[in-house]
This record gives C-alpha cells, structure tokens and sequence, in this order.
C-alpha cells in the first residue's frame, strides 16, 4: 500500500529518535524513496529541544537509548498532549514491553531489523492518522479557547445546558429566573462566536473540553 504524505494539504513530517546512526541513516533514505519528509534523533532530549508540538508528526522510538528511555519520552510526550502516533522499534522487544508501550498509546511495536516495506506501511497509515489527530486537537484548543473566555456563572450555565437541562431547570437549580438563564445563554453565543448554542454543546462535546 502506498498513501502520498502529499495527498492532503497539511505537511506531516517523521520524527526518528534512536540512538543506531545506521539505523536513522537507512531509515531517512527509506522514507525519502517515497518522498516522506525525515528528521532524526540521537537522543530524547536532542528530539525534545526542536520539538514544535504544532507541527503534523509521526514519531519513530528506539525503546533502549543513552539517558531517557523510549518509554520515559512517551511518558513526557502524553504530558505534553503530543498527538502524534507513536511507532516503537526496538531490537530487544518482548511481549510485555509492546503491550507496555501498546498499552500507553503507541500504534506499533516493530522489531529490528525491521522489514522495509512493512515499516512504509505502517508509517503511512499513520501519516493520514497524523492529519486527523492534529485538526482534532486543534479543534479542541479552539473550542477550550472559547470557554475559556465565559466567566464563572456562565460556565456554570453551560454546564447544564450540555447535561441537556432546560432554562426553567438551570434557573430553579441556581436559584434565579429563566430570564436571567436566556441572558446567560445569549451571552455565551455571543462570547463565544457560535452559531447556536446547541453547536458549541456539541463541540465541548466532541472534543471533551473541560468547562
């Protein structure tokens, strides 16, 4: 199966952190042949200084590396709410280290030396993944954005009109009048730059943003 990184607008890159320079030489020239752009990596922290966590990636992760391990920087790439795939390739793999590494959100666990065209496969079907996961998480930060802007009692309102209550039900839970409940909502709209009320529900929704 062969999927052109170039299909879609948006431009997603490889990340290749492994301490093998033989390794993250073949690979960049693997991926290269089909014109998928690569940087690479000798270390976490090498990777971790020129991270740009806006930027559509794949990340390619040897488990066993000179100071933080693969899974140490997957740990520090789930703190970061990093959403590109993971893909683990590692020549001392076993069962429990890929469920480990499965089980923490990585998409792959490979071993070395890996097959070439089983390694373009996988990584292809990520870079579409890629695409998605960043406009999701883009989406949410829009959509967080906006809440972010309601103050405490409009929040509270909107709080309950996502648990689908009506104006009269959120004015007798707060103790107030639905007027005052129809004032809060039209200034949520406002506020927020939504269509309707019931596309920012929505949105908080899809994106399960925090109010």
């Amino acid at each position: 199966m062969t999927v052109s990184p170039d299909s879609e607008d948006t431009r997603v890159v490889v990340h290749i952190v492994d301490d093998d320079a033989d390794l993250r030489k073949s690979l960049v020239f693997l991926f290269d042949s089909v014109g998928i752009e690569a940087y690479v990596y000798p270390d976490a922290d090498s990777f971790l200084a020129e991270l740009d966590t806006a930027e559509p990636a794949v990340v390619v992760l040897d488990v066993r590396m000179p100071g933080s391990s693969g899974f140490q920087l997957q740990e520090r790439l789930l703190e970061l709410d990093y959403p590109a795939p993971v893909i683990f390739c590692s020549a001392h793999g076993d069962i429990p280290m890929s469920v480990r590494a499965l089980t923490a959100g990585a998409v792959d666990f490979l071993e070395k030396p890996y097959e070439p065209q089983r390694m373009l496969d996988v990584v292809q079907l990520q870079l579409i993944a890629a695409r998605e996961r960043f406009a999701r998480q883009i989406a949410r930060q829009a959509t967080a954005r906006r809440v972010a802007m309601l103050t405490y009692r409009e929040r509270e309102v909107l709080r309950l009109v996502v648990d689908g209550l009506s104006s009269q039900v959120i004015a007798r839970r707060l103790g107030t009048s639905v007027k005052t409940i129809d004032v809060h909502r039209a200034r949520i709209k406002a506020k927020t730059d939504a269509d309707s009320l019931g596309t920012l529900v929505r949105d908080v929704l899809l994106h399960r943003v925090e109010i």
